[in-house]
């Protein structure tokens, strides 16, 4: 028989275009989700969102800790197009702000646009092309434009604590919440004193053996007044959508009117610090703990708590208040910052998240190949908390200086949907590619925006919070009122723009296709 012979290796596979999008969205929670809306309804439907995780929800995916609930009541917090009369409570808890986020994904028709497990790992703005390039686990595309709705409670933040590797026990941020641990008559640590350990402690507290709290900071805490929401109610929201919208209104004036308390006149937040104080005697009969709950400073300094539970779970016999925080881990002993040792099986660190830092920075690369971390090297800032110079045509959601102290974060989302639309179509109706913030403009409204930080309680109250970095600048909340951003950010200003035209076709561009 003749030896067969070789055959030639077969070709490589031909690879394919590298997909374009007009708009690549990062994250699917309340701001991605309301950019997928709003792009639709503008028209422009050529868009990805693109999700690290297998569903939507953001936040509300990732924290499913027990007890995990909104301090913002339900018919505040949600969107304005998509009212939902079937809220089962006034504060309705994480299973239903979930379930909710679902049916607008389903309702909007978002569901063809998600890429699931598309944790994006570098957006790179390239200059050639005028365009992003997105890469993400699963491939890459390239896109007119991106939205970052990554948001700022995204990435958990657990202190470098000496010892903390060797811990023999069970450890999780109350982010990642381990459903398969049992912590039934565990001896659990729970570290941080926050709006999720306000909520965890009373939720677990009745079921551990012991319980101990690493407090750095005691917080103030208002009675939540929380209710079921009667069937009447819901029967009449779904019949007579003006009620609900009037309700809505009635929540929203309400909050609009303490934010002079918080922004421009602190000492009218006495009243309220003796509400709180109230709270507190009522609830904890043992002075010496007491004390311990009693915060040295103004209200509202910090993320003001809402409870009817968390003072009680405090003062439960199985619970021991660890004033000072943690101050390190000899084996399962945990070391408190006042020398106290105790042994525990299992840590729940409710220590928040990368606010200030915010992780996806690092992996975004403007003009000229500059990293928007280098950028924020001294503190984040953006135009109109939108739109930062050197990265053209990137639009944030929930970015620097948006946040608020006292009111639905809703609400400042689609004010800057809003913004994004405007731009978008301000930018095809001129025939303009791209736009970035001129210098100018991003520094006055940064030096303005300070400027009125200065008066607030968050920088008067005499307290350090999670709104601040590094350097004590508040780089995270809105210094004024929701309708106050909504003006700011009704409509584009191209005299605060540089306007970009593409200087040449975009070249074929092929790699793998992303699944």
């Amino acid at each position: 028989m003749a030896p067969r012979t070789k055959q030639p290796p077969a070709p490589d596979a031909a690879p394919q275009p590298v997909p374009h999008v007009r708009v690549a969205v990062v994250g699917s929670g309340f701001g991605g989700l309301g950019a997928g809306v709003r792009l639709r309804r503008a028209g422009i439907t050529d868009f990805v969102i693109l999700e690290r995780a297998d569903s939507v929800g953001g936040t509300w995916r990732d924290n499913s800790y027990p007890g995990c609930a909104c301090d913002v009541p339900s018919h505040l917090y949600s969107f304005s197009f998509a009212p939902n009369p079937e809220w089962p409570r006034v504060f309705s808890g994480q299973p239903d702000i979930r379930a909710y986020l679902e049916r607008v994904t389903d309702t909007f028709g978002l569901r063809p646009h998600l890429r699931f497990g598309a944790e994006v790992t570098e957006l790179r703005w390239e200059e050639e092309h005028t365009r992003w390039r997105v890469t993400t686990r699963v491939g890459s595309w390239t896109a007119d434009a991106v939205v970052s709705a990554a948001g700022p409670l995204a990435d958990p933040q657990i202190p470098d604590l000496p010892g903390l590797a060797s811990f023999p026990g069970k450890v999780f941020h109350s982010s990642r919440w381990d459903h398969d641990y049992d912590l039934k008559g565990k001896r659990v640590a729970v570290v941080g004193t926050g709006a999720s350990a306000a909520q965890i402690i009373p939720a677990i507290q009745p079921e551990v053996g012991r319980l101990t709290v690493f407090q750095r900071t005691p917080a103030w805490v208002l009675p939540r007044a929380d209710r079921e929401v009667t069937g009447a109610e819901k029967w009449l929201h779904s019949k007579l959508p003006p009620s609900g919208l009037l309700r809505r209104s009635a929540l929203f004036v309400i909050r609009e009117l303490q934010v002079d308390a918080f922004v421009r006149r602190p000492q009218l937040l006495k009243v309220v610090q003796q509400v709180a104080l109230g709270h507190l005697r009522r609830a904890v009969a043992d002075p010496a703990l007491r004390a311990k709950l009693t915060p040295d400073y103004r209200i509202g300094c910090k993320r003001i708590l809402l409870s009817n539970t968390y003072y009680p779970a405090l003062a439960a016999p199985n619970t021991e208040v660890v004033a000072g925080g943690l101050r390190e881990l000899r084996g399962s002993t945990l070391v408190g910052a006042d020398g106290s040792e105790h042994e525990v099986d299992a840590i729940v660190f409710g220590t928040g998240f990368h606010v200030t830092d915010l992780p996806i920075a690092e992996r975004v690369f403007g003009v000229g190949g500059q990293r928007l971390a280098e950028a924020w090297k001294d503190g984040m800032e953006a135009l109109r908390g939108s739109t930062v110079r050197g990265f053209p045509n990137l639009f944030f959601l929930i970015g620097p200086n948006t946040g608020l102290g006292n009111n639905s974060m809703i609400l400042m989302i689609e004010s800057q949907l809003n913004y994004l639309i405007d731009a978008l179509t301000t930018l095809d109706s001129i025939g303009a590619t791209a736009m970035q913030p001129t210098e100018r403009a991003q520094r006055q409204w940064n030096l303005e925006l300070q400027h009125r930080m200065g008066r607030t309680v968050w920088t008067t109250g005499g307290c350090r919070s999670w709104y601040l970095d590094e350097e004590g600048k508040n780089t995270v909340l809105w210094p004024a009122s929701t309708s106050a951003f909504r003006r700011a950010t009704r409509h584009v200003d191209l005299t605060e723009y540089e306007l970009i035209k593409r200087a040449a076709p975009k070249a074929l561009d092929t790699e793998a296709v992303p699944a």
